[in-house]
């Protein structure tokens, strides 16, 4: 086998690899990625909320524009559907349908499940009172619920129990179902049995919410008009990925467009073109590959990634097409590879240097960002290297740019020849650069994670007031209590709303959710079983306690029935819940994190707007003694955790820098030249920084890669100019220009199309990358002490 045959076997067998494992990897565009690969226990709670959490299950569904009563109609009809759906765990449009099951089960358990129920209240004398509460709460409007239940529960258990499981501010209400507080929409929340994590699982029950609605309107010509909308972490998450597919699907598809435009008008050869897009499409599929293997999942910020090294790997063509010398026909790929590919060798290794540096990063994203760019240069440069050589058919040729190249050699030569001036307005640009920096240092990174987010503000606007119109708490603060059994963790929670119940009358909280109302931990059962006495006992005391009152204690034989049923009954467990939506909403306020439990208390705010005192809750929690309770805000924890891994980042890539440096300067073995090399990248670099943020643009960890593109790509430019000038050969010029103005401009193309994005992330890189290039190649060019030979 010639050496030809074998190089192209392997490349082609490494392409069909690659091109399997792409096919078969699964893509997600949520924000885990900027999620700690490696988190502490508190970390993993955090991560777990946002994507797990009962949060993370809700979507908030609205109905608009119609009538009161043709909202209703839908939403009514809609419900009826969705409650037939495996897919949603709970399904409320406030009407009460499914409430009768859970009634006969609270009312059946009400002395386990009230937090009223003590020996006290059972004597003679807390018998008297309690009856005597219930006969004056007979003229209220629930007197006819309590006069229907008075011979089994004259001490009002079942309504306190009611009370209990509802103490959060109930939404608005119209013809039977949930109204926004200004009229406007029908309001339901419906919570899906799959995570929230399970970006899939939560578009296909958006699809079946919209399905429901386009059935239940289809029923009369007055439903035609009304307009559902959707809001939750869930439509957030599918409309990110979403988001990111258009962008990067129309993107990949413009900047490939573009980008054959200016090499054909540049080549003037199919063959050519067809050649050059080789190592393009080799480093692509290389680095998703390489991101697949290595992670089991590709983010779509990895994806859109991928568009920016269309304009990356496609220089290392464009440098062998256009500087390949043809001192005789058939000999160009060996006079290129013997002058200029160990420059492209280091200009490859200097981009990997800068692009390491992301690999130990605790961000999966910015290491999926790392590989996927080491990966695709490497296999994007060795195609350029070996396979390209091995394909080029006899007689082949490009259209001679020498007389471009020397065109703008000539536009280089004023600047050149007043050198001094164009050093000092360089240090001008850099010092205007840093002082315009320095004056935005309070505000110069934006450290919060939602910054990464493609939702809109006008999205997340729409979510904040379904919630304040649900009533919902303010699931970014709760309180977490973890032990390492489901049991512990319920007492905890148990202690943690003592301590929490008198901050409602101090309005710091309005209100807070609990798993121990739905289940008490065994000791509270035991304790208020306990405290229930015997049929003997109690008959004697209702003698006793009806004395003066309007009601004869044989009317209550039925109470004394159910006080001993309950006496001889067995404790609840997590089992006699299933099924139902009291074990749907036990199941959210509870996750299980491997060996630990853990109790959740969302928290509600005492007015819609307020917040939430946090500051008192630790105290009160402090004072209570309960070390196993936290206070999660979870916006102010993800944003911390996302800043100190920004500060990682920087200091990483700072350590990459120095690597660089240190590559350099063994491969140049001359600071003069090292210096060349990198003044032109720091200049681009600060003068980027600071036009952002003159702009008023905050950076984030997104520019920050853009920044280490700039350093990877700007090097290619100014180690080719340095290299030009140690040739000493006459004519050389032109060419070089020629190749890298060319893959400039591909480069540019390549992200500055991201500019006009949606997703932020990638507007990020877009507006980063493309005129730092630009500048990186200016600078190299205008810097160059060497006059043109041209």
């Amino acid at each position: 086998m010639s050496r030809r045959s074998l190089v192209l076997g392997v490349w082609l067998g490494c392409m069909v690899l690659a091109a399997i494992i792409v096919a078969r990897a699964r893509y997600i565009a949520d924000l885990s990625a900027f999620l700690p690969a490696h988190p502490t226990p508190t970390q993993q709670l955090l991560i777990d909320q946002l994507r797990d959490g009962p949060a993370s299950r809700l979507l908030f569904i609205a109905i608009e524009r119609a009538d009161s009563g043709t909202r209703a109609q839908i939403a009514l009809a809609m419900a009826v559907q969705l409650r037939r759906d495996a897919q949603f765990s709970l399904v409320n449009d406030g009407e009460p349908v499914g409430l009768e099951q859970d009634r006969e089960f609270l009312f059946g358990h009400r002395y386990l499940l009230s937090d009223s129920v003590t020996a006290q209240r059972f004597s003679a004398a807390g018998l008297h009172a309690a009856i005597q509460d219930t006969i004056d709460n007979l003229a209220s409007p629930a007197g006819l619920l309590l006069k229907s239940l008075l011979p089994r529960d004259p001490t009002g258990e079942f309504p306190h129990l009611l009370d209990q499981l509802s103490n959060a501010s109930q939404p608005s209400s119209n013809d039977g179902v949930w109204t926004s507080r200004d009229g406007a929409r029908a309001l339901m929340v419906v919570q899906t049995a799959a995570s929230g994590s399970d970006t899939d699982a939560q578009e296909r029950a958006i699809a079946s919410i919209r399905n429901a609605f386009a059935v239940s309107s289809r029923v009369s010509p007055e439903r035609a008009g009304a307009q559902l909308r959707l809001s939750g972490p869930g439509v957030f998450a599918v409309m990110a990925r979403a988001k990111i597919k258009t962008a990067v699907v129309r993107l990949s598809i413009a900047s490939s467009a573009l980008v054959v435009v200016v090499l054909l008008t540049v080549y003037r050869s199919v063959p050519a073109l067809i050649l050059g897009l080789l190592p393009v499409t080799t480093g692509a599929l290389t680095g998703v590959a390489a991101v697949a293997l290595a992670f089991g999942a590709i983010h779509g910020v990895t994806l859109g990634f991928g568009i920016t090294l269309i304009g990356e790997s496609v220089d290392y063509s464009i440098y062998f097409f256009v500087q390949s010398r043809r001192p005789q026909p058939g000999t160009q790929s060996l006079a290129w590879q013997r002058l200029w590919w160990p420059t492209i060798r280091l200009g490859m290794l200097t981009s990997v240097c800068g692009f390491a540096s992301l690999l130990p990063s605790g961000f999966p994203g910015l290491a999926q960002l790392g590989l996927y760019s080491i990966s695709g240069l490497i296999a994007a440069a060795l195609v350029t290297r070996y396979v390209l050589p091995s394909l080029l058919p006899r007689g082949f040729s490009i259209h001679d740019l020498g007389p471009f190249g020397a065109g703008i050699a000539r536009l280089l030569r004023p600047l050149r020849e007043h050198r001094g001036l164009v050093i000092a307005a360089s240090v001008a640009a850099a010092l205007l650069a840093v002082t315009t920096l320095y004056q935005h240092r309070a505000t110069l990174w934006n450290r919060e994670l939602s910054a990464l987010s493609p939702v809109s503000a006008a999205d997340q606007h729409f979510d904040a007031t379904l919630r304040a119109d649900l009533g919902a708490a303010d699931t970014m603060d709760l309180v977490v209590v973890s032990a390492p059994t489901l049991d512990a963790a319920l007492r905890g929670a148990e202690q943690a709303g003592a301590a929490l119940r008198p901050l409602i009358e101090a309005k710091a909280i309005g209100g807070f959710d609990s798993p121990v109302n739905y289940l008490p931990s065994l000791e509270t059962q035991k304790a208020r079983r306990d405290s229930l006495p015997d049929a003997a006992t109690l008959s004697a005391d209702l003698r006793r306690a009806s004395a003066g009152l309007p009601l004869q204690s044989e009317r209550l034989l039925p109470f004394v029935t159910d006080v001993e049923a309950a006496r001889q009954a067995g404790l609840l467990s997590r089992r006699d819940l299933q099924g139902s939506s009291l074990g749907a909403a036990f199941d959210a306020l509870i996750m299980q994190q491997k060996d630990r439990w853990n109790a959740l208390l969302p928290l509600h705010a005492a007015a819609p707007g307020q917040a939430i005192d946090t500051a008192r809750v630790i105290a009160a929690l402090k004072l209570a003694r309960l070390d196993e309770a936290r206070v999660l805000d979870l916006k102010q924890e993800s944003d911390a955790l996302y800043s100190s891994y920004l500060a990682e980042a920087i200091h990483l890539s700072l350590a990459g820098f120095g690597a660089l440096i240190v590559l350099l300067a063994v491969a140049l073995r001359s600071l003069s030249r090292v210096a060349r090399v990198l003044a032109p990248l720091a200049l681009a670099v600060l003068v980027v920084a600071a036009a952002l943020a003159a702009c008023g643009v905050q950076l984030t960890i997104l520019h920050l890669v853009g920044m280490l593109l700039i350093v990877a790509v700007g090097s290619n430019y100014a180690l080719f100019i340095d290299r030009q000038e140690s040739l000493h050969e006459a004519g050389g010029e032109p060419l070089t220009l020629a190749s890298l103005s060319i893959a400039n401009l591909c480069t540019v193309i390549g992200f500055g199309l991201l500019s006009f994005s949606q997703v932020p992330v990638l507007v990020a890189l877009g507006t980063t990358v493309a005129p730092g290039a630009l500048l990186a190649l200016l600078f190299a060019a205008a810097l160059s002490p060497r006059e043109s030979h041209a």
